[in-house]
């Protein structure tokens, strides 16, 4: 059975979810083989929890002192090694820069931001939302070994335990991976919610939630669902909150088991990166506000009314 190639990414010295849900999905196409940069015993033993049969191993220092190049080049000769099935990275800025110098240089074609990937007639298939998830499209490389993003929470991960093989890579960089080096980090303050990207829930404001502390309402909302907060262009353009919290075109893409929209009125460039949602709720004062159009839920009625009551039936419920 052939490899299928997963970059992990890792988290707080952990397995980031996304990157579970790679290895899921890497089992449905034959022998899913983890490729990690850093990561000790505990990333190891998570990636076999998760069915992992390989595991290759990178200094971490090849991809924390560089930009995405390092990961680029050690994906380009595992495959050239193993010709694997597949190759398979978690959509995002970075993933998806990844994802494209591999295929250009395997000369591969490349599927980005799927939903689902299953073994097919002829091949790996794919699926993409498409028109603002009007349709569903069904895609299969042609040319050389299939390299794909997935979004994350496209699939539940689902453990099958198994004992890896540990195989250590050393890869000479060329110059060019070496050519941009980060010379400074500084962390982010952590709000205590789940990553954006990675969230099951986003609650998302748009410039009908009227203020910076018309955030507030959101984030209260975001912490009883247990989700992240996401916001319009709009929004952050006006200050009332972070910029790296923007969902859309500009922004981040988010495909979360539940997106609740709230004052956002749901123009193209939004929707582009919400529109993979497997339930979307809007809650808009204005009947005709575009948003309704995919939503699955939709309320008409003033978020600073609709919210609050939402909160409280979730703490009455939760007794």
């Amino acid at each position: 059975m052939a490899e299928v190639l997963v970059l992990v990414e890792t988290q707080d010295a952990g397995v980031r979810k996304a990157s579970l849900e790679l290895l899921t999905l890497a089992r449905r196409l034959g022998a899913p083989a983890a490729v990690v940069f850093g990561g000790g015993d505990d990333v190891v033993a998570t990636l076999g929890e998760y069915g992992a049969e390989r595991v290759y191993t990178v200094p971490a220092e090849d991809a924390q002192q560089y930009l995405s190049l390092p990961q680029a080049e050690v994906l380009v000769e595992l495959a050239r090694r193993s010709s694997p099935a597949a190759v398979l990275v978690t959509s995002g800025p970075e993933g998806k820069d990844i994802a494209a110098r591999v295929a250009v240089r395997l000369d591969s074609g490349i599927i980005t931001d799927a939903v689902d990937v299953t073994a097919g007639d002829g091949g790996v298939q794919a699926r993409q939302s498409v028109f603002s998830g009007t349709w569903l499209a069904t895609s299969r490389v042609v040319r050389g070994t299939p390299v794909i993003t997935v979004m994350p929470n496209a699939i539940p991960p689902e453990p099958a335990p198994t004992t890896p093989t540990v195989e250590p890579v050393e890869v000479a960089l060329t110059d060019a991976a070496r050519g941009a080096r980060i010379t400074d980090r500084s962390p982010k303050q952590s709000s205590g919610r789940p990553d954006l990207t990675d969230a099951a829930v986003v609650v998302s404001g748009g410039r009908g939630v009227g203020s910076e502390d018309g955030f507030g309402l959101i984030g209260r909302v975001a912490d009883a669902l247990g989700g992240a907060v996401g916001a319009t262009r709009a929004a952050t353009d006006l200050g009332w909150i972070d910029h790296d919290l923007q969902v859309g075109q500009t922004g981040k893409t988010v495909a979360p088991n539940l997106y609740l929209a709230a004052g956002v009125s749901g123009a193209i460039q939004h929707r582009a990166g919400m529109q993979s949602s497997k339930t979307i709720v809007a809650v808009n004062k204005d009947a005709q506000a575009p948003i309704f159009e995919i939503a699955d839920f939709g309320v008409v009625g003033d978020l600073h009314a609709v919210l609050p009551a939402l909160v409280d039936e979730i703490s009455r419920r939760r007794g």
